[in-house]
């Protein structure tokens, strides 16, 4: 481990061929730690122990830890196809590590893809691991140009949806900065945009209970970037909505249904059903990986648990005991919020006015955007 220097207090993956640093957002904000990641499994617990978070930043940092895995193999004695069964079987149990996000499973059917084809052109097991480490690396630089891209689709909705505003105020929840992506960041990236274009009056985030990524990640985020920025407890939202102190709120996703459902951080379903009960717009952020046709709706997507250590201890679950011994648990990591809750998704591709595109059919404008078709 190594500390971090000052200067890149926000680069959550430190990449160069063959080494792959995360930075243990678990210590932020008070350490600034990288941890090296050496292969896939070193990349795995890094995932499941939250070392790494986001969905966008969990796919590219496990589809890197398997790329400097695969530099540092030496020598390989087998075929081109024994090489690209190696590397699926191990994007598999990649995928094992988180199963609501579905960026990482995204990005590692695309990979199966590029060694099988690699395997199907080269008898040369290195030919195969060399074209995977180049297509994981260029996951990383794509996913820095989508957030920014997400950011200015997503601010010119806002602006020309809240046009009668000259300035805005915006909630946001849990962290989908540059800690939960390669880069920018996708919701907040959309509040970076609104900051940059001389609009935003204010960001409110959350404290994000149980693990804190509102207080710890995304307050850091806010105030590296003197962005003008309020933290408030979870349980407080629904009075600041009252007071009429929001104008919006924007939140990420790690699953987007066909039909607009989509999976965020528990407590994303809360802030959606007081958004709309206090009439104020409802926006999601999130690249088109987040995207699963598979899934006609949100009632079919896996909802990930987690320790009850997390509800039973302070510091999401690492520091003392601060819950009665003996009480039951029941803490789930996501919840799902219907897609008739939310006034807008934002990809890298498009910002989408649910109100229009339901009646054009939801499902076949995201197939088109997601598979390039427009």
């Amino acid at each position: 481990m190594a500390p971090e220097k000052n200067d890149s207090a926000l680069q959550a993956i430190r990449y160069q061929r063959g080494s792959l640093q995360l930075l243990d957002q678990r210590k932020l904000p008070l350490e600034t730690i990288y941890m090296d990641i050496l292969d896939s499994k070193d990349g795995w617990y890094a995932i499941r122990d939250m070392v790494v978070r986001g969905a966008p930043a969990i796919a590219v940092a496990g589809a890197l830890s398997l790329a400097a895995e695969i530099f540092n193999l030496g020598t390989f004695d087998g075929t081109s196809e024994d090489a690209a069964s190696l590397v699926a079987n191990k994007l598999e149990y990649l995928v094992s590590s988180r199963p609501t996000a579905v960026n990482l499973s995204d990005a590692a059917t695309k990979l199966k893809e590029v060694v099988s084809k690699a395997a199907a052109t080269s008898s040369e097991a290195m030919a195969v691991f060399q074209a995977y480490i180049e297509a994981a690396e260029v996951m990383l630089t794509d996913d820095v140009a989508s957030n920014k891209a997400i950011g200015s689709y997503g601010a010119s909705l806002i602006q020309n949806q809240l046009k009668h505003l000259k300035m805005l105020s915006i909630l946001t929840h849990c962290n989908t900065g540059s800690l939960a992506t390669a880069g920018y960041g996708t919701a907040l990236g959309v509040i970076r945009a609104l900051h940059d274009a001389g609009v935003l009056e204010r960001a409110y985030c959350t404290e994000t209970r149980p693990f804190n990524q509102g207080s710890r990640l995304t307050a850091f985020e806010l105030v590296h970037d003197n962005i003008p920025a309020t933290l408030i407890a979870d349980s407080a939202a629904a009075a600041l909505m009252k007071a009429r102190r929001v104008d919006g709120v924007i939140v990420g996703a790690d699953r987007v249904a066909a039909n607009g459902d989509t999976a965020n951080k528990i407590g994303t379903y809360n802030l959606a059903v007081c958004a709309l009960h206090h009439g104020i717009p409802f926006y999601v952020a999130a690249p088109l990986t987040s995207v699963d046709l598979s899934l006609s709706s949100g009632e079919e997507i896996v909802i990930e648990e987690r320790s009850a250590k997390e509800l039973l201890h302070s510091h999401g679950g690492l520091g003392e005991q601060v819950a009665a011994s003996g009480i039951s648990v029941w803490n789930p990591a996501f919840d799902v919020t219907p897609a008739c809750m939310i006034s807008g998704i934002i990809t890298e591709k498009v910002s989408l006015s649910l109100s229009l595109s339901l009646s054009l059919s939801l499902s076949i404008y995201l197939y088109i955007c997601k598979y390039d078709l427009a």
